[in-house]
């Protein structure tokens, strides 16, 4: 079992396939333009399979894949493939993109759900936020994945005088499609222009939604991040993930390992464990993985404070979002 000196027990892991992604989000990606890791850096599929098996071993019950986009990694149909043999509910975190060409593969593997990152219904702003016109494409996948039985659940981050405007929108959604839509709060990585005047925290949003919509609120489980409400009368349901406002690090159950194998007990740790180089020269990463989580801050990474509004974006060591893999 993986528990940390606070008593919470870990069975949810995200590994990062790449760090290459075919959008370019302007809160994952820093400004400038940094070179994507050369594949020798990479977890390779077995070493993917390796790490993931040693996890399952102690008690991981949920994997999530992420990226970058995580599908325009060369070798994503072989490592979802792998994955797919262990005991555990397989998932991804995908832009969208490619999400048609993989349906096959999602639905041999037995993955049964997805999210979809999708940021504005509004073709110009969409192109504002990731530089690439692919929302219309995004949403035919989207139906695509929804048509073919597999639950969907909508990721968009919502940045003050970029996309607030549209929360009634994708709101509106969940009218007659089963769609599951999570508002997440901008959080600060390196890079992405972060300021807290940009955070619209959950009871703004709350607000916002209760002006065009009567909703209630659904019961969450203990380690949901997301908090869940339902409109009456609509098929779908929507949920605030208020890592800014409301930070929800009492019920984490979450570990990530990056895509060059490093192991983060934390989005916003600043330490990491790497766990690649001693996998590739023979060695028990068993001790590491223990010794990683033992050292695990009782909440948001042991630099983040408890209030955003006195966060530095300046200060705090860590990765681009795009690097750490979400």
């Amino acid at each position: 079992m993986l528990q940390d000196r606070f008593g919470r027990v870990h069975d949810y892991l995200r590994i990062s396939l790449t760090d290459a992604c075919n959008m370019r989000c302007l809160y994952c990606m820093p400004e400038e333009k940094t070179p994507c890791l050369p594949a020798g850096r990479l977890m390779s599929a077995v070493e993917i399979e390796t790490l993931a098996r040693v996890f399952v071993n102690l008690g991981v019950r949920k994997i999530r894949l992420t990226g970058g986009e995580p599908l325009v990694r060369k070798e994503a149909r072989e490592i979802i493939e792998r994955l797919s043999q262990f005991p555990v509910e397989l998932t991804l975190t995908t832009n969208g993109v490619l999400a048609d060409e993989f349906l096959d593969t999602f639905v041999r593997a037995g993955v049964r759900s997805l999210n979809v990152s999708m940021d504005s219904l509004r073709p110009e702003v969409f192109f504002s936020i990731t530089k690439r016109d692919y929302g219309e494409r995004v949403r035919q996948n989207i139906l695509l994945l929804l048509n073919a039985g597999l639950h969907v659940k909508i990721n968009s981050v919502v940045m003050r005088g970029v996309n607030d405007h549209e929360v009634s929108d994708f709101v509106e959604l969940t009218r007659h499609l089963p769609l599951h839509v999570r508002f997440i709060e901008f959080m600060p990585f390196h890079g992405n222009q972060w300021e807290h005047q940009k955070v619209v925290p959950a009871a703004e949003l709350l607000d916002r939604i209760g002006e065009d919509f009567e909703f209630v609120k659904l019961r969450d489980g203990v380690h949901d991040t997301a908090k869940k409400f339902k409109v009456l009368n609509h098929t779908g349901t929507f949920a605030l993930i208020n890592t800014m406002s409301a930070p929800f690090c009492a019920g984490c159950n979450r570990l990530r390992l990056t895509a060059d194998g490093k192991m983060k007990n934390c989005l916003f740790s600043q330490n990491e464990m790497d766990l690649l180089t001693p996998l590739r020269n023979g060695l028990d990463v068993e001790p590491l993985i223990h010794d990683c989580l033992s050292q695990k801050a009782k909440e948001l990474g042991g630099q983040l404070q408890p209030d955003y509004h006195q966060n530095d974006p300046e200060v705090l060591k860590n990765r681009s979002m795009i690097a750490i893999g979400g």
